[in-house]
């Protein structure tokens, strides 16, 4: 096992969930560097033995079957392919933080929660500290700055709740770490310095009271991440705890879509996150009328760059789900390539 393993330091959370709030916070710390999603484990993760990419530009099941039949022949089996995909990611990670001088490099990537049985193997001895979210506050939000507030078009691209919800409860109700760490979003944004305490104690670290007024120093390097609403706080902030709730209320639409998708994560899953079934409609039922109907009044699309590349992005996925004949082609040129390969 490497030495970096235990230097490393993961953010996880779904997309739109606080994390880069939190990554804000950690990245005061004189002994936490960190660059912006870097998603290099993401990738890792799908190379064959452990999973697979379905429209990859080759053939995922040969090489899914030929990387098993591969490492089960090596002396060490799967600990070998572990070393070598951690060679790799070892060799990224450590340069960067290298130059730093800092004790920890922290990835805040929002798809590595999608994979995290396998950031366990490749990094067991790192710090996690996993971030929830009420549910439909991240569903609210991943709608709203993704897809411009088309909310049937984010859920057919990406049912996230579905997604994101069972997987990080698995690994919060399993634990296969010894540093991990639990905050939820709405008590970290409400008492700050209690979960920094946390997270830092099991870090081994000073905690620092500069980490709350994190105030304009901004993540270095080039990434993706939140160029928007990050900017607008220095700081955590209660607005945002059910802010979304107004958007909501009153709109049949979108409690109708929210109750669809709820309804597929399990019940022992929304424990986890500290939720009932019930308990997700109580911030909706306690909007005003006059209240969700203001919001709804106010709500006007942005046209600054950010949100003009993402209403482009909304037309484009859009118009390859409803095109059947699009799905056909693609379909039918996944099948022809196998072949060929064949």
């Amino acid at each position: 096992m490497s030495d970096l393993g235990k230097r490393m330091f993961f953010v996880i959370g779904a997309p739109r969930s606080g994390t880069t709030l939190l990554m804000r916070m950690l990245n005061v710390h004189p002994e936490i560097a960190t660059r912006p999603e870097p998603h290099l484990i993401t990738p890792l993760a799908h190379l064959g033995y452990y999973a697979h990419v379905d429209k990859a530009p080759y053939d995922p099941f040969q090489a899914h079957e030929a990387a098993k039949a591969f490492v089960s022949e090596l002396p060490n089996g799967e600990a070998d392919y572990l070393d070598a995909l951690r060679a790799y990611a070892d060799t990224l990670y450590g340069r960067m933080l290298e130059p730093t001088g800092k004790r920890y490099f922290l990835d805040k990537t929002p798809a590595y929660a999608l994979v995290l049985p396998f950031l366990v193997k490749l990094y067991p001895d790192a710090v996690f500290v996993v971030l929830t979210r009420h549910p439909f506050a991240i569903f609210s939000s991943y709608a709203k700055s993704f897809f411009d507030d088309d909310w049937d078009a984010a859920l057919r691209f990406n049912p996230v709740l579905e997604r994101y919800v069972p997987a990080m409860a698995r690994f919060l109700r399993d634990r296969p770490v010894k540093r991990l760490v639990h905050v939820p979003y709405e008590e970290l944004v409400t008492n700050p310095e209690t979960h920094l305490r946390r997270i830092c104690e099991a870090a081994d670290l000073p905690y620092l009271p500069e980490m709350i007024d994190y105030g304009e120093k901004a993540v270095e390097g080039k990434g993706l991440g939140d160029p928007i609403g990050v900017k607008e706080h220095s700081r955590p902030t209660t607005a945002s705890i059910h802010k979304w709730a107004k958007g909501v209320a009153g709109n049949d639409g979108r409690m109708n879509l929210l109750e669809r998708s709820i309804a597929l994560v399990p019940e022992e899953d929304l424990a986890v996150w500290g939720y009932s079934r019930e308990s997700l409609w109580e911030p909706i039922q306690q909007v005003a009328p006059e209240a969700a109907a203001k919001a709804q009044e106010k709500q006007k699309k942005r046209w600054d760059r950010h949100h003009l590349e993402r209403r482009a992005l909304v037309v484009v996925r859009r118009d390859i789900h409803r095109s059947l004949l699009g799905r056909m082609l693609k379909r039918a040129r996944f099948f022809l390539d196998v072949l060929l390969r064949e």
